[in-house]
């Protein structure tokens, strides 16, 4: 391979993003549905012109780093306040009813067994993926539509946040349950969750007060965003390597630490420049690389096109019925309902785990690519028709 070949790559994905979005935006589509179509039209699926690289994962990593370092940024801590209970039990729903209803359709096209069998815990294992959640494509569409920092985007924001712990929580019990050798136990993944999130408060709270004092000195200077950027970083670093929490999750953690910092909103224009132009474009083009239709049969269209439905169906029925059962009106659960239908990387790494495991066969990662690919398109188009309508 051509050692410069990631340049024609990056002009080829940063041109079609920028063309695709804003031709998205003329029909009323969000940008970043542009962008996804425009890694699928570049990706294998289509054109074949960029491949899927180390380098564009990583980038694409970097990117939403950073989207949910300014999720974070954005959040307004009172209304994070009035709505962490009602988020929790959000993503309870969240993933409890997912796991249910995709258990049923692998049994329902597999045959129904007993509990504990291996059927039982292969469609326990596909449940487990619908019961993930990304909130990075919802973040931009709400950013764009400038509703983030309300309290339905709050909520949403907050649910996936706990989904994702929950969703570690369960893939730690399913792969148990099956005899994964390498699983940690229930009790020392809650201690890991436990001993980050304590962590964070404890060490947030000093640097939140050495940000401010820092502020005050240079304010409005470059160095500012520069050293809160590091500290996202660092933060999404220790989540990951040393608690085993997803990088994103320490990443919005540490955009809520600086968000009434002074230069918060310095701090979020800034980043959403290098975010804007580089980062956010090769994630969500990243979504689209890595689609390929090339292994689907007639019997595997069909369960995908299901486990896609199911998938979607389940996190408004969890999600936005239980936002329901907490008090918001209608049309704010239906947004509820819809801005957690999204999946990305967190459904990814526990398909990862299940064919390691043997609990999964690599035709299924067609499915959940599909998922990922139509929910990361119809999420945003969604949010914002239900947005202007209200």
């Amino acid at each position: 391979m051509n050692s410069v070949q990631y340049l024609l790559d990056l002009a080829i994905i940063l041109f079609s993003a920028k063309v695709f979005s804003v031709a998205g935006k003329k029909l009323g589509i969000p940008e970043v549905v542009g962008e996804i179509l425009a890694g699928l039209v570049v990706g294998s699926a289509v054109l074949g012109v960029v491949k899927e690289t180390e380098f564009l994962s990583i980038t694409a990593n970097i990117g939403v780093i950073m989207l949910m370092f300014e999720a974070g940024l954005g959040t307004n801590l009172q209304e994070l306040r009035k709505s962490g209970l009602k988020a929790t039990l959000i993503a309870c729903a969240g993933v409890i009813v997912p796991l249910i209803m995709g258990t049923i359709l692998f049994m329902t096209f597999y045959g129904f067994d007993a509990p504990g069998s291996e059927r039982f815990m292969k469609g326990v294992f596909l449940g487990t993926i619908l019961s993930a959640t990304s909130v990075s494509i919802t973040v931009a569409a709400l950013k764009e539509l400038g509703r983030l920092s309300e309290t339905v985007g709050t909520t949403i924001v907050s649910a996936a946040i706990i989904d994702d712990v929950l969703g570690i929580i369960l893939l730690t019990v399913v792969t148990g349950l099956s005899g994964g050798g390498e699983s940690e136990s229930v009790l020392s993944v809650l201690l890991k969750v436990g001993v980050f999130f304590a962590g964070a408060v404890v060490t947030g709270y000093v640097i939140y007060k050495a940000m401010s004092w820092f502020d005050n000195l240079y304010l409005h200077h470059r160095r500012i965003p520069i050293i809160s950027l590091c500290y996202c970083f660092l933060l999404a670093y220790v989540a990951e390597t040393y608690f085993e929490i997803a990088d994103i999750t320490g990443a919005y953690v540490a955009g809520v630490v600086l968000c009434n910092i002074a230069d918060s909103e310095y701090v979020e224009r800034r980043v959403d420049i290098s975010s804007y132009m580089f980062f956010a474009p090769i994630f969500f083009a990243g979504i689209g690389l890595k689609t390929s239709f090339g292994a689907m049969d007639a019997r595997l269209l069909v369960f995908s096109i299901c486990f896609v439905v199911i998938g979607l169906a389940s996190k408004v029925i969890g999600c936005g019925g239980c936002a329901k059962l907490l008090g918001f009106n209608a049309g704010d659960s239906l947004k509820v309902g819809t801005g957690m239908m999204t999946r990305g990387e967190v459904a990814l790494i526990t398909a990862q785990k299940g064919l390691t495991l043997g609990l999964l066969t690599a035709d299924y990662f067609t499915a959940v690519i599909l998922l990922i690919l139509v929910s990361s398109v119809v999420t945003p188009m969604l949010l914002k028709k239900q947005y202007l309508a209200s």
